[in-house]
């Protein structure tokens, strides 16, 4: 059932929208000021949908709107203002305060619940959007993962094949020693089959089978232990995302996520990790986690990727470290890329945009990022740049956070207060 929060002072408008809503199928949080309106939007990502009184104590619409904005852009909520003003000027500032849509008083109900379906098939949409820009990462990252699984998987088929081949060649070796002891021990004449003994060692160059058959093996056995390391990262990186928050070990999600993307930075930087071995446990979604150090590890080598193109840098190096601060552990992604333009430094968070060419971002990692870490998380995301030297993304995150206490008494579900 589809949540609607309703903030209006007026008793008889609010229980009026809460009727309709209800009979057409949706579940109703009804308070009656600006103020509990916000408490509810700020802390309840689940309230996607909302019909705000311009006019109304504490805060109003417009104002609910511009701090939805400034502390929540990435939050995906569909806000309809309900107003008795009128007039092109008034409707304009609402909208470009961060309203999506209005409707005007005294208000039809058909109407108000045609702009809700509107807003949710926009959620909906903007939801997909997210999600197949997370399936999008993913499948890149499953194309550089074949290829990092054939690799091993070639060499280790070589080996194998080498194996088979020299044992073959010495096989033959060895049947001739067999005979030439029991000639021996019969003590026959044994000059013929040390001849022979001695062409086919020379034959089959048995010293040089002796030197690398060992180190055939031992490849084949590093091949074995790479691909084992491929799968299992994959794995655990790829777990299905949990709905309640659990312990998680951050040092293992970075280890396993510099694995998944080797691919993507591999020919352009080094990755180096300086990891806190004494890092406690966080609570947290250890697979929305995972997501926010990929896409910054994977905008590390891009970024890096351009100065390697553009034949001003011939490798970079991306840093990844761990460290508790207190009650919060600290992640920080550096890399030697050229640095984020200050003229963008407040834009990118923001949905879509990007600075890379067509067909190598769509302006939603960072934003995703954003929103797993500061809305979902508590914690904090902030970045460092210097033009020419690169950039270091920090995400904090509390070890331990506070369960979201709930808000106003009066905005249960379905009561009008």
């Amino acid at each position: 059932m589809t949540k609607v929060l309703v903030a209006d002072d007026h008793i008889a408008t609010r229980r009026m929208i809460q009727v309709a809503l209800e009979k057409n199928g949706y579940e109703v949080v009804s308070v009656n000021d600006g103020l509990q309106a916000w408490s509810l939007l700020s802390s309840k990502p689940s309230l996607q949908l909302a019909i705000l009184d311009w006019d109304m104590p504490g805060l109003d619409g417009v104002e609910i709107c511009t701090k939805m904005q400034e502390e929540h852009k990435s939050r995906l909520c569909h806000i309809i203002l309900l107003t008795a003003k009128e007039g092109t000027e008034n409707i304009t500032n609402a909208l470009k305060a961060g309203a999506n849509d209005y409707i005007t008083k005294p208000f039809n109900k058909d109407e108000l619940l045609a702009r809700l379906h509107v807003g949710e098939r926009i959620i909906g949409l903007q939801t997909q959007l997210t999600q197949a820009q997370k399936l999008e990462s993913i499948g890149q990252l499953a194309s550089g993962i074949a290829h990092e699984i054939n690799t091993p998987t070639q060499y280790v088929g070589d080996n194998l094949t080498f194996l088979e081949e020299g044992f073959e060649d010495m096989q033959k070796v060895l049947g001739k020693y067999t005979e030439l002891i029991a000639l021996c021990r019969d003590n026959h004449l044994y000059d013929s089959i040390i001849n022979d003994i001695d062409r086919l060692c020379h034959e089959v160059d048995l010293e040089y089978l002796a030197q690398e058959i060992p180190n055939a093996t031992r490849q084949s056995n590093e091949g074995v232990r790479r691909i084992s390391e491929i799968v299992h990262a994959m794995k655990e990186y790829s777990h299905p995302g949990m709905k309640e928050k659990t312990k998680c070990d951050i040092n293992k999600s970075i280890v396993n996520t510099i694995t998944v993307a080797r691919n993507k930075w591999k020919y352009v930087s080094d990755v180096k990790t300086d990891l806190d071995p004494d890092l406690p446990l966080v609570t947290c979604l250890p697979a929305e986690i995972n997501q926010v150090i990929l896409n910054l590890i994977v905008n590390a080598a891009e970024a890096i990727q351009e100065m390697v193109e553009d034949g001003s840098k011939e490798k970079g190096t991306i840093t990844v470290s761990s460290r508790q601060d207190h009650d919060w552990v600290d992640i920080k992604v550096s890399d030697t890329g050229p640095g984020i333009p200050e003229a963008i430094h407040d834009k990118i968070y923001d949905p879509f945009f990007t600075t890379k060419q067509v067909g190598r971002g769509s302006g939603q990692g960072l934003m995703v990022s954003y929103s797993i870490v500061t809305e979902k998380h508590d914690g904090i995301i902030s970045f460092e740049t210097e033009a020419g030297k690169g950039t270091t993304f920090t995400i904090r995150l509390p070890i331990d956070p506070l369960p979201v206490q709930e808000s106003a008494a009066t905005g249960e579900p379905g009561n009008a207060t």
